[in-house]
């Protein structure tokens, strides 16, 4: 079998966890909003976990699917739920709130995935399948996607919670830094939102390209414990690392 049908095949499991992991992160943005006093999310119909009203076409389909196929980590976005910090009955704590809520719903759905692996996985590990991929196997060496497709779910999960908690704009993460910083800092900070995306975007690039670590120094360490200790806590060993 060819690599491009292993990594179309790749793809059409991954790609469905991608979408469900960024749609609840930014529905769970919008309902946190409605709850602080601010329902624009609601308004423009954006709280629904209907993908559609959600999808980016570039962001959620295209990038994460190039990814895949080029052999570069699965990552994407949406189209950002709208938020009016305004309308929050508390503009600034607000907007912390609403910021953590976000990761905060990828790491319910990460612990959920995991705790699905300890009641019913098999407990295998992973094993290098056609045209490298690496997927499950039991003891006869037969593949197991469901199980697959469930791991890679909460390894997305989890990912999407910790990259999003980095302090760079715009990331949720520095929307909790910002709430933090003291009037001046924050408009400063606040004006580095709109550049955000390009930024990290860049960086991404640069690091894929040149080989630089910096998600295997930051990242990737904190994803590490906290998936060894997740699965260790509902009783489950996939052998990741």
């Amino acid at each position: 079998m060819s690599a491009m049908p292993d990594s179309l095949a790749f793809a059409l499991m991954v790609i469905p966890c991608i979408v469900v992991a960024i749609v609840f992160h930014e529905v769970a943005h919008g309902y946190m909003a409605k709850a602080l006093g601010d329902p624009t999310a609601s308004e423009r119909g954006r709280l629904t976990l209907n993908p559609i009203r959600h999808v980016s076409p570039v962001g959620t389909l295209l990038v994460p699917g190039a990814l895949i196929a080029l052999g570069g980590p699965p990552f994407g976005w949406a189209k950002p739920v709208p938020v009016n910090q305004w309308r929050l009955s508390n503009p600034r704590y607000g907007m912390m709130a609403v910021a953590a809520a976000g990761p905060g719903i990828n790491f319910v759905l990460g612990t959920i995935g995991a705790a699905l692996l300890g009641l019913f996985g098999e407990a295998v590990g992973l094993v290098p399948g056609p045209g490298g991929l690496v997927f499950m196997a039991d003891a006869d060496g037969a593949s197991l996607p469901i199980e697959t497709a469930l791991v890679y779910f909460v390894l997305i999960n989890l990912f999407l919670g910790l990259f999003n908690l980095l302090p760079i704009p715009p990331f949720d993460g520095s929307h909790i830094i910002g709430g933090l910083l003291p009037g001046r800092l924050r408009h400063y900070w606040t004006r580095l939102q709109g550049v955000g995306m390009v930024l990290i975007l860049g960086v991404i690039a640069y690091s894929w390209i040149f080989g630089t670590g910096w998600l295997e120094a930051t990242v990737l360490p904190v994803l590490d414990f906290v998936l060894t200790g997740l699965f260790g806590l509902f009783g489950y060993n996939p052998q990741l690392f």
